[in-house]
């Protein structure tokens, strides 16, 4: 009599999605192909400025009338095929060009971009020091404890916990621009789910997809929403009654949507894509039974101490200004202070060595999301960069697209921008860089096509936050995949359906604006 498959033999049968690096680099192959079939384009810059509070803002953006393809000195226009290696790779013999743009160094040359403000240098760096800091303090296994204490007074009360967290997160995207910020949390919340007879993707949706969610719906982002229409001439923060009402329904739909699946997941967890990756914790929880009961004073000042450092990122974020190269050393302190409490209370046996050894690991389990990160500069490198007034591809297709959606009707051209604008964030993810490169283009296009730039502005902030929450170039997404342990391609699977959903609602509030005249 033939045994029954168990779930894991039938859940390895399923068709193998290529890896997430497979993924990305032959993406930089297709970029590479652009290169020789897209002639390249330039515009010229100036700066603009914008009032945002009592502050003034100054950015640097395109003109659009004065774009023009670069041709030689016989009149064709310029195709700067990317070779090999740049022009610094083995003393220039392999390569030509601009230095560093090469196909075979993307990802060194990736990784080495930027600076400690951004993408990528920062970023990864954030990331390891993240991971790092968690690393120890999981060490002290507060946050296991936290979890059994947490379930055994809770039972059933899920159904109002997760609405709670959406809601929170969501507003922290909304208000001040949250998404890495969300790595740390995702550390916590998705053991705890998973310990609760759920998935590690209900633990990403109820942290990095509730801020991205708020993060695209804002009506006072500083990092989208403001920069937008700073750059696109309009008052900072204006039209904020309209996007409440978006904010509110994208995360009702959206909450929505995560406790159906929720459900589904809790009667039979099988049906998850993360079922096989959630083994990890699975296994961890069931090893650790025996300590459900002990909950120590030493854990309770461990979980004090991630409680106020949050309210220490928070403040330092809203009202100070905080961003990567501070809340990274704010939350190096939250796991230098948790490695003192645990050794002095020893959790776990812990010793000082162990604190470096567990930063160590923590942030090896993160290495992965880091390297995206890098090899997703790698493609703007091998496109030629974002720089409006230097000759790119990206130049090229910015124009091309602002081409397209002349002449058509309003709503439909509003739509396209919006489409545009979500197929763009997979190249630049930075909301604000994409902001500064893509409005100078779409306010004036507004105007032309006859809709309005808050609708432009509307189109640009649901395409580019949106989309964070599925393309493998996102840097935070990968940090938080990372953290749950799950691969992008199994995270995709279930992603495809909840796009789909968001993309007919966003489509939905672009055409409504166009038709009020928003």
């Amino acid at each position: 009599m033939a045994t029954k498959p168990q779930p894991e033999e039938r859940l390895n049968k399923q068709i193998k999605v290529p890896h997430t690096y497979v993924i990305i680099f032959f993406v930089i192959l297709f970029a590479a192909l652009l290169t020789y079939m897209v002639p390249v384009g330039q515009y010229e810059t100036h700066e603009v400025k914008y009032m945002q509070g009592t502050k003034e803002k100054t950015k640097t953006v395109l003109m659009p009338e004065t774009f023009k393809i670069v041709t030689d000195e016989s009149g064709a226009p310029v195709k700067n095929g990317v070779n090999l290696f740049g022009t610094e790779d083995f003393g220039g013999v392999l390569g030509k060009g601009d230095p560093g743009q090469g196909v075979l160094n993307y990802m060194f040359e990736g990784l080495t971009k930027g600076d400690k403000w951004g993408s990528a240098v920062g970023i990864v760096a954030f990331i390891l020091v993240i991971g790092g800091a968690f690393g120890i303090i999981l060490r002290t296994g507060a946050v296991d404890a936290g979890i059994y204490n947490v379930i055994n007074k809770t039972k059933g009360a899920e159904y109002v916990l997760f609405p709670v967290l959406f809601f929170l997160f969501s507003a922290g995207g909304a208000i001040f621009g949250m998404g890495e910020e969300a790595i740390p949390f995702a550390m916590i919340i998705v053991p705890l789910v998973i310990a609760m007879g759920y998935d590690a993707i209900v633990g990403i949706l109820l942290t990095y997809g509730a801020t991205q969610i708020g993060f695209a719906t804002s009506w006072m982002n500083p990092f989208s929403v403001a920069v937008a229409q700073g750059v696109s001439g309009i008052p900072v923060f204006s039209g904020a009654p309209f996007r409440m009402v978006m904010w509110f329904v994208f995360t009702v739909f959206a909450l929505g949507y995560t406790m159906l699946y929720a459900m589904k997941i809790k009667k039979d967890p099988t049906k998850s894509p993360a079922y096989l990756s959630d083994k990890y914790y699975r296994e961890e929880f069931k090893a650790d039974e025996t300590k459900k009961a002990v909950f120590q004073t030493g854990h309770m000042l461990v979980l004090l101490t991630i409680l106020l450092g949050v309210i220490w990122v928070v403040y330092g974020v809203v009202k100070q200004g905080f961003y990567i190269p501070e809340i990274a050393s704010q939350f190096f302190v939250m796991g230098l202070v948790a490695g003192v409490i645990g050794v002095i209370f020893k959790l776990n046996n812990m010793k000082v060595d162990d604190i470096a050894d567990s930063f160590q690991k923590g942030a090896a389990d993160l290495v992965g999301a880091a390297l995206v990160v890098g090899m997703a500069q790698g493609i703007i490198i091998v496109l030629g960069g974002t720089s409006a007034d230097s000759p790119t591809v990206l130049n090229t297709i910015l124009h091309g697209m602002g081409e397209v959606v002349k002449g058509m009707p309003p709503a439909v051209s509003a739509w396209f921008m919006y489409v545009f604008q979500s197929c763009f964030n997979f190249l630049v993810v930075s909301g604000s860089g994409q902001a500064a490169l893509t409005m100078p283009l779409m306010a004036p296009l507004a105007d032309i096509i006859g809709v309005t730039r808050q609708v432009a502005v509307v189109a640009f902030q649901l395409g580019d936050g949106l989309t964070n929450i599925i393309v493998p170039t996102s840097g935070c997404l990968m940090g938080v995949l990372g953290v749950a342990r799950l691969s992008w391609t199994d995270w995709a699977k279930f992603q495809l359906k909840m796009q789909g959903f968001l993309f007919l609602l966003g489509s939905i509030f672009v055409i409504l604006g166009v038709l009020i005249g928003f």
